[in-house]
């Protein structure tokens, strides 16, 4: 009777689904397996990844997990990709960015009016890095376009959902746009680069 490697096959189907990665349902769906059964491979496959000197790891991005490289390998990977359009946000690209994540869903006229200045370049920037998409339309005339951070932003900061971000002090509108918000942005950005 052949042994099935359970590890070995969720190993592969990480693999194959690449950025988009694999939710424990997903899991338990393909390999046949109770969700609980699931969370143990997982979590099983995760601590052979920390325990063994290789240069990826598994990580969970809201509520998926993938395979992915490990920061401490992150100057060599910049290397090998570094092009033109690789090069970090520019400060109006992560000050749109930053009123984005806190304000989503949001309308390009409605960041215009928190930034006080037109946001068409940084926003174009953000969505061509994957890191802010179209996720509705507006109610009312026009029906403006809605925008909302990705899943890649969440992988870009290294957060699990978007509940992580740090809380903005109450009343302190005025300072979002260029308070607290841009520190904790600029900060990623820093440690990214």
């Amino acid at each position: 009777m052949e042994v099935i490697n359970w590890k070995s096959i969720l190993e592969a189907l990480l693999f194959a689904a690449g950025d988009d990665g694999l939710s424990l349902q997903q899991i338990s769906a393909v390999l046949e397996i109770t969700d609980i059964q699931a969370v143990d491979l997982m979590e099983s496959l995760i601590e052979d990844y920390q325990a063994e000197n290789r240069g990826i790891q598994i990580i969970e991005v809201a509520g998926v997990y993938q395979l992915a490289t490990k920061k401490e390998h992150s100057v060599y990977l910049k290397r090998l990709v570094e092009t033109p359009s690789s090069h970090g946000l520019s400060q109006a690209a992560l000050e749109t960015l930053a009123i984005i994540a806190y304000k989503q869903p949001i309308t390009r006229t409605e960041i215009e009016e928190i930034r006080g200045v037109k946001t068409e370049r940084p926003l174009q920037t953000l969505i061509s890095k994957v890191l802010v998409k179209e996720v509705g339309r507006a109610e009312g005339s026009g029906r403006a376009y809605l925008y909302g951070t990705t899943k890649e932003f969440l992988d870009y900061f290294g957060l699990k959902s978007i509940k992580e971000l740090p809380p903005l002090n109450e009343g302190d509108e005025e300072e979002f746009e260029t308070g607290e918000a841009d520190l904790f942005f600029g900060k990623f950005q820093e440690t990214i680069e």
